[in-house]
């Protein structure tokens, strides 16, 4: 038996949540502070995966400067057309592109630094996001992730249920899962800069993280 929900409904479940929630700027949609622990600096290409209304991808923007650039991905439409109606005139050195966190709509080898912010626990093959991290940067580039984790495996009836992946809890795997599919994807150096006291959500129990590896 599958381990995530139909394909279509999670998909469904995923885009409902985060399409009301695009027009509401008072929702905290983070789990850490990937992008402060990260420190792009003038020139890094950073690619934010899960951007939602872009406030990630235009601090990035500020901080990279006019030689380097900040690129945006997610799923849902309503959250990019936030975060482009949000650009602020002018501006050439941030975009916003749709796509599947597992087949990234960028080419090999083109960012230093890749981000995001509580969006990899959506993604039904984890292992699969990371591969394509691994892909799109760099030799020497870095990722850093803040994402959801649970403290065990979680019982069948919150892995199938497309409502609690949507709320950010139903799609989290045991931290030592997590870094394995990090370290699997080729990254080196994988360490936890950040780690929360865990939580319950929707009855069960889970935590954040912010993690740290290296391209080699």
């Amino acid at each position: 038996m599958s381990d995530t929900p139909e394909t279509e409904s999670l998909r469904q479940a995923v885009a409902a949540r985060y399409g009301g929630l695009a027009a509401r700027p008072e929702a905290n949609l983070s789990c850490g502070g990937a992008l402060d622990l990260a420190s792009p600096g003038p020139g890094d290409v950073v690619v934010d995966l899960g951007c939602g209304r872009g406030k990630d991808v235009l601090r990035a923007a500020a901080l990279v400067g006019p030689a380097g650039q900040a690129i945006g991905v997610d799923a849902s439409e309503e959250m990019l057309a936030r975060a482009r109606a949000a650009l602020p005139a002018g501006t050439t050195n941030a975009r916003f592109l749709r796509g599947d966190l597992a087949a990234l709509p960028l080419p090999p080898a083109c960012a230093s630094l890749v981000t995001s912010n509580c969006a990899i626990n959506h993604a039904p093959d984890k292992a699969a996001v990371y591969r394509e991290i691994h892909r799109v940067l760099r030799a020497g580039g870095r990722v850093v992730v803040s994402d959801v984790v649970s403290e065990e495996a979680l019982p069948e009836s919150v892995r199938l249920d497309p409502a609690a992946w949507a709320a950010c809890y139903g799609g989290a795997i045991p931290e030592a899962d997590y870094l394995a599919a990090i370290r699997a994807a080729g990254f080196r150096d994988v360490e936890v800069l950040r780690r929360t006291a865990p939580y319950e959500k929707g009855g069960v129990r889970v935590l954040s993280l912010t993690v740290k590896g290296i391209r080699p």
